[in-house]
């Protein structure tokens, strides 16, 4: 009965992680998936006169739900996943470069990730005439915030 006992204890947990490796974790192509399906999201809502928010928010919502696990994708990293699918096939998403400098804030009016980030160092950085920031400093539509 004892001998059975120690049998059990070493053969259960050699099971268990036996049993983790049968489990295929994620692989590359599940990413490249969503940066392409992310862009053609984008691409195609730009190109029928869609704004870059309403265009942004539906991709990046995609781009954030594909993601399994805790951790989801920054909105940085989306931009950059829909850059760089565009990019490969270029073919693919006609007329899409046009519209990337948006997702980086390059278009006049745009909040994008550089400007915020430029705004708020200006901002957090104490001047002679003020050593406080407010919330008002910062922008209510920052698409990149969570």
């Amino acid at each position: 009965m004892v001998r059975l006992r120690q049998r059990l204890a070493l053969l259960l947990p050699l099971a268990g992680l036996a049993g983790l490796t049968f489990i295929a974790p994620p692989t590359a192509s599940s990413a490249v998936d969503s940066a392409a399906k992310g862009a053609q999201i984008y691409c195609f809502m730009r190109s029928n006169g869609n704004g870059h928010k309403v265009s942004w928010e539906a991709a990046y919502a995609l781009i954030k739900r594909q993601k399994s696990g805790m951790f989801k994708t920054s909105p940085e990293h989306a931009a950059v996943m829909i850059t760089e699918a565009v990019v490969k096939e270029p073919g693919t998403y006609p007329d899409c470069g046009k519209y990337l400098g948006d997702l980086f804030g390059s278009s006049q009016g745009s909040n994008g990730p550089q400007s915020t980030i430029d705004s708020r160092i200006n901002t957090s950085v104490p001047s002679s005439s003020s050593n406080t920031t407010t919330s008002s400093d910062w922008s209510e539509d920052d698409r990149y915030s969570y």
